[in-house]
């Protein structure tokens, strides 16, 4: 499965950085300035729960997206939400899935309304991250919890990244709370 990250910062930086370490197929969306840092210092996380240093990230700018991706991980500010969703649009095809990480719900109407209902997965994480003044990721605490399921769906609770990917324990519930 091949996944886009939208936004390699402290949120989707850690989640992408998590699941590249695990061989997956990750590619990060980003703008000039994240580039730059990445290209000075890797993609590096410090967490209690292991560090990763990812030397050379897979890279993409928006006026060279040019495939489409199975799925499109968004962390991103909900104020650049409309930007973003011009850049990664060349990224969604007919079979795309795309997973917000996004503060508050409007998202989800603005992301159907461009996308359609089928593509737009209601997602959530729990995890308290920060970038340095390096822009190194520092993981602060135990919780990295990716919670993810699609309109009348089975909701599925991830407590490791890799389970987007469909490998590892994963907690499924018909309704109500992920444990």
């Amino acid at each position: 499965m091949r996944t886009l990250v939208v936004g390699a910062g402290a949120i989707g930086g850690y989640f992408g950085g998590r699941l590249l370490e695990t061989g997956r197929d990750v590619t990060f969306l980003v703008r000039p300035r994240r580039a730059a840092e990445l290209a000075r210092t890797g993609l590096a996380i410090r967490s209690r729960l292991g560090d990763a240093d990812l030397p050379e990230p897979p890279l993409v700018f928006a006026d060279k997206l040019a495939e489409t991706f199975d799925l499109v991980l968004l962390a991103l500010k909900a104020h650049d939400l409309d930007g973003a969703m011009a850049s990664f649009a060349p990224a969604v095809g007919p079979d795309t899935a795309i997973l917000p990480l996004l503060n508050g719900i409007r998202h989800l109407d603005v992301l159907q309304a461009r996308f359609g209902v089928a593509h737009v997965l209601g997602g959530q994480c729990v995890i308290s991250t920060t970038l340095d003044s390096e822009g190194r990721i520092v993981h602060l605490g135990d919780a990295h919890t990716l919670v993810g399921n699609k309109v009348g769906g089975t909701l599925q609770c991830l407590n490791d990244p890799q389970l987007l990917m469909g490998s590892g324990n994963t907690a499924k519930k018909e309704s109500g709370q992920c444990s």
